[in-house]
């Protein structure tokens, strides 16, 4: 099971340094996968336990292997993220740890789809392999993507679409999806996608179907309403000196965390940036970076799918500053 849930994680040197400076405790890698972020921070911080949560069975089985050589600082947990609070609540009475005292030294969201996912063709996440439409992380329930396409109508999928970076064409792709619906399988759909594209856009631009495929993806898992959800939930539980880190892929993603460490970072102040806060506003948080990092060129090269990745990181203070500290428009 390991062998076919093989993956690099993306900016995992990055990742380990910014939790060097958080407290001893628990941290919660919110999307586990094959554990490759999570091995690398328990191998080099031993002051810290590592509690991992993914939905995907197949991921869990291979995490909770490479993680076996961790012993009991290595706990894993098959879950939505958005169940975090609850299952942060349940290991940390496990541990015996009272409940006045709950909290996280941080919290690790890597988003998106794992290589593993998109290699298997039998998970239908990929417009390259001919398979059944399915992209479900979790496999054994929920929406498949075949339900998403041949139920929504087509104002729903053209706005689907567009809300995911499809937005010059995605009227045009809706309505040729519906007219040649029912769809069973990912090479019917792309298929139709690329017909639908124009031919001289079709030479440019990569795979006309790459974006559609990422929109019904995040529509089939709920992605984003989970993750505000979490990220409000792990905000709230991560204690002073902790760190939420989260590497995103796309806009939308992105978008929503920029959004969250803002407010976290300013308390939710509504003055004009660059001026001093009279609305009373008083931060929690700190931008550990301002804006956003990005992979290295080396590793680029090495691993093409790290290039869209965005990394993020906020963390608590132990005593809140005033606005003048944190206030200021973030790229």
């Amino acid at each position: 099971m390991s062998q076919a849930f093989q993956h690099e994680p993306v900016m995992a040197a990055e990742v380990v340094d910014l939790f060097a400076p958080v407290p001893p405790g628990l941290i919660v890698d919110a999307t586990l996968g094959g554990a490759g972020h999570a091995a690398a921070i328990l191998a080099s911080h031993p002051h810290l336990t590592v509690l991992g949560i993914d939905r995907d069975p197949m991921a869990v089985a291979a995490a909770a292997t490479e993680l076996a050589r961790f012993g009991e600082r290595a706990i894993v947990r098959q879950a939505r993220f958005d169940d975090l609070a609850a299952i942060v609540r349940g290991v940390q009475t496990e541990m015996g740890i009272p409940p006045d005292s709950f909290g996280l030294s941080g919290a690790l969201f890597d988003l998106g789809v794992s290589s593993p996912q998109l290699d298997l063709a039998e998970r239908g996440f990929s417009y390259r392999r001919d398979a059944p439409l399915d992209m479900r992380m979790d496999p054994t329930s929920g929406r498949t993507a075949a339900d998403v396409v041949n139920e929504s109508d087509e104002a729903s999928l053209a706005s689907l679409f567009a809300e995911n970076g499809e937005s010059r064409f995605a009227r045009r792709i809706a309505r040729a999806v519906v007219a040649a619906r029912p769809f069973t399988t990912t090479g019917e759909l792309a298929e139709v996608v690329r017909a639908a594209i124009p031919a001289a856009t079709r030479r440019t631009g990569g795979h006309p179907a790459r974006r559609v495929f990422q929109a019904i993806r995040i529509a089939v898992n709920e992605e984003l309403d989970q993750l505000d959800r979490a990220l409000n939930a792990a905000l709230d539980i991560v204690g002073a000196g902790g760190r939420c880190v989260v590497i995103s892929y796309h806009s939308g993603e992105d978008r929503l965390v920029k959004a969250k460490f803002v407010n976290a970072s300013t308390g939710g102040c509504m003055c004009p940036p660059g001026l001093p806060c009279v609305c009373g506003a008083v931060p929690e948080y700190r931008l550990v970076i301002r804006g956003s990092r990005r992979p290295s060129s080396d590793e680029i090269d090495r691993n093409r799918r790290s290039e869209a990745a965005r990394l993020r990181v906020i963390e608590r203070i132990s005593t809140p500053v005033g606005h003048a500290l944190a206030n200021g428009e973030v790229a």
